[in-house]
């Protein structure tokens, strides 16, 4: 099936090529990412392909239908970008990777943990300028040290797993108790009740108008004096000048990782190292020494990338075959099932 593929970097190149080996769909790729200003040069293929940068609003969709578009296929797991009703209303078909490499993005979550709290940001700056004094780098032990896990659903249960290895109380909130984390010991409780518990705080939920701000003035307060707040979800879940507050102060929030960010769509994904970046709350967080930041690279692993590669293809296939899984069908809230 012809399809044109937006936000291409040379790494979603090299693994659509490699997929599409067996699948032997007409691939169009395209650098910039899409909107309603660049939705026009999809005229004419029946599927795009889309990433969580892409804009997916209702005149993105509308331009995209009228240039025959039928597919939107996401190689993401996230969808809150776009407008899942007015696909409805145009008969486009949503379809999505539910689960790629779930170690991928826990293993990043552990990853920004160690480095805040061993101070690996601002050893590794000193060894390169021949600074060998040890003073301000003193962190904690993660043995016995309580997690709260935000979202038990793969990568939730994955980050549980390796937790549970380092010696760590396990601690969840979700609307589903999962068995896999429950055979880990850990013990669901209610959001408050997580947040005052919890050393490490690490977010694994989806964005919805449910869970945006998440972690706002208020949940800030509830959290446990000195502890450490971890999102490699969707950056939204946190009120970003809430958390500055908080980190200046150093009283409940200590420290913060995060590879996303609420208003990343005008700054991941793109070399902006010769430019003056305007956006001062970004900029803000970045003069902050117990932040760590990366530019959403959780999901960048081999095993990721080939896996996202395959599943996204074989959607295209599926779409085209009329049998697509519906575990991979997205729809809009009023028409999902109700889970019994």
């Amino acid at each position: 099936m012809k399809t044109a593929v937006f936000s291409t970097r040379e790494y979603d190149r090299q693994f659509l090529d490699e997929a599409n080996r067996k699948f032997k769909h007409e691939l169009i790729y395209h650098a910039e990412s899409l909107h309603r200003a660049t939705a026009t040069v999809a005229a004419g293929c029946p599927a795009v392909c889309a990433f969580v940068d892409d804009q997916l609003d209702g005149p993105t969709l509308a331009a995209l239908a009228t240039g025959g578009t039928r597919l939107i296929a996401l190689r993401s797991a996230g969808f809150n970008n776009v407008d899942l009703a007015s696909a409805e209303k145009l008969k486009m078909t949503v379809m999505r990777v539910p689960a790629y490499s779930p170690e991928a993005v826990a293993e990043h979550a552990v990853a920004l943990m160690l480095a805040l709290n061993r101070n690996i940001h601002h050893a590794y700056n000193r060894v390169r300028e021949g600074n060998f004094d040890l003073s301000g780098l003193v962190g904690f032990n993660l043995a016995g040290k309580t997690v709260g896990i935000v979202g038990t659903g793969k990568i939730g249960t994955a980050l549980a797993h390796i937790m549970k290895g380092f010696g760590c109380r396990l601690v969840g909130y979700d609307t589903y108790n999962n068995p896999a984390c429950l055979a880990l010991d850990m013990k669901y409780v209610d959001l408050p009740s997580l947040l005052a518990e919890s050393d490490i705080v690490s977010l694994h939920c989806a964005l919805t108008p449910e869970t945006a701000h998440l972690i706002n003035c208020k949940t800030i307060a509830l959290m446990k004096r000195g502890s450490m707040l971890i999102n490699t979800a969707r950056g939204a879940l946190i009120d970003t000048l809430a958390a500055i507050d908080a980190l200046k102060t150093r009283d409940h929030l200590s420290y913060l990782g995060i590879d996303v960010y609420e208003e990343e769509g005008a700054l991941f994904f793109t070399d902006r190292s010769s430019t003056i970046i305007q956006d001062d709350v970004f900029e803000r967080l970045t003069t902050l020494p117990n932040v760590v930041i990366t530019g959403h690279q959780a999901f960048l692993t081999r095993e990721a990338l080939t896996h996202i590669a395959e599943t996204t293809l074989g959607n295209i296939s599926d779409f085209q075959l009329g049998q697509q899984k519906s575990d991979n069908l997205v729809t809009a809230p009023a028409s999902r099932p109700t889970k019994s």
